[in-house]
């Protein structure tokens, strides 16, 4: 078998092994099409929002739920607007990969899973 297998898309274990027409990670059971992998590997620099909408640098998007700010009691709430977003290359810190400023809040990152563009 000198076959090269692509790493795991959830986890990146390079032990991925081939069982009929599905790759399967051992480390944390994943399994997936290799045709379904491929296209998204060309697509890394993209950034999509909560309902798939792709988002660019200077975008105005509304935050979708109520979010927890260590520091404030309040936090962000939904429906709050952030103007000019900034896109960070290489998923950020812990996923967050937009970086904005938020009225009342200062700088900050959130994950592109928690906002609407507008």
């Amino acid at each position: 078998m000198n076959e090269i297998l692509p790493p795991c898309p959830e986890c990146s274990s390079a032990y991925t092994y081939e069982m009929g027409t599905l790759l399967i990670c051992p480390e944390c059971g994943h399994e997936w099409s290799p045709a379904a992998a491929e296209p998204v590997s060309g697509e890394d620099s993209v950034i999509r929002d909560s309902v798939g909408n792709v988002l660019a640098d200077g975008d105005t998007v509304t935050v979708v739920k109520t979010l927890k700010v260590k520091g404030n009691p309040s936090g962000i709430k939904a429906g709050t607007k952030v103007r000019n977003i900034r896109l960070i290359e290489g998923g950020g810190v812990d996923g967050h990969d937009i970086d904005c400023k938020i009225d009342g809040f200062g700088a900050m990152q959130l994950k592109s899973s928690v906002v609407r563009k507008a």
